[in-house]
């Protein structure tokens, strides 16, 4: 009797702490979904009072239906099952963007250092909806670097670092080894969240924008007993550890909105243990 042939994904993800690319959707697709994120940023232009553009980059899926339709692909969800298992939850799903010709940057860190989860039981989607390449400030990833387990942080709070502290690897890390993750829009990247992931600033002459989709299994928890809310997206919860939330109907509904500003609140201790910087994603 034959043993079932290994899934790619997973021998690699398993391997290097990572996979790319994968294909999710046409470049047609992408663009359609990057027109519905930009016709909403040109809303929140145009009525600052009203939409609260922090929640987009924190927790978009509890705002912006085609970004928990994203989240709800069968070509995301499939290869995040390979490596999770069949019960999955979307933990939060965040906005990448980087303008172009600007120097925002994102410091060599490890996830899952920050997010006060009980476990490593997470898989970030990171979903290209343009062109992520060297040029534009693709993120990068060194093989192995997830067999490390959590090392060392420091803050920074730099202004052009993305992160929510600015947090860096307190050890040095080898770019030399650093793998570039181009991805063309629809595709997407895989990784661990122990993984050491950077990226460089846009020197292109378009904008790199990418949807970091947290997926964790049923079985994660946070941690200090909070149960913050949750999508469940792909088989049963049977733990309990997170509150469920049905997908967002409408785009900024008041009531989402209130959700996602009460779960920002439950979760945004871990993120700023140590100090506070308003204004900042929670990534």
């Amino acid at each position: 009797m034959h043993s079932a042939t290994p899934n790619p994904i997973t021998q690699a993800y398993q391997r290097d702490g990572f996979f790319f690319p994968v294909d999710t959707m046409s470049r047609e697709q992408a663009g359609a979904y990057r027109k519905e994120l930009e016709e909403v940023e040109s809303r929140a232009s145009a009525e600052p009072g009203r939409y609260n553009t922090a929640i987009w980059f924190t927790n978009a899926n509890f705002v912006l239906p085609f970004v928990d339709e994203i989240s709800r692909l069968p070509t995301i969800l499939e290869p995040v099952k390979s490596v999770l298992g069949p019960n999955i939850l979307v933990w939060n799903a965040s906005f990448f963007i980087k303008e172009p010709h600007t120097p925002d940057f994102v410091s060599w860190h490890q996830d899952l250092k920050y997010w006060g989860l009980t476990d490593s039981g997470e898989v970030t989607a990171w979903v290209a909806l343009s062109d992520a390449d060297v040029r534009s400030g693709c993120m990068r990833f060194v093989a192995g670097s997830h067999e490390t387990g959590l090392l060392d942080h420091r803050d920074t709070f730099a202004d052009e670092n993305l992160l929510s502290r600015g947090q860096e690897l307190a050890v040095e890390v080898d770019e030399s080894k650093a793998v570039d993750v181009v991805l063309e829009p629809g595709q997407m990247s895989l990784h661990h969240g122990h993984t050491f992931h950077a990226s460089h600033p846009n020197q292109s002459d378009d904008r790199r924008i990418g949807l970091a989709i947290r997926y964790i299994t049923t079985e994660m928890a946070q941690r200090d007993g909070i149960r913050p809310y949750a999508h469940l997206v792909a088989g049963e919860d049977h733990c309990g550890n997170f509150q469920l939330l049905s997908g967002p109907i409408e785009t900024m509904a008041r009531h989402n909105v209130e959700l996602a500003v009460e779960n920002i609140k439950m979760v945004e201790n871990f993120f700023y243990e140590e100090a506070a910087m308003p204004g900042k994603a929670l990534r």
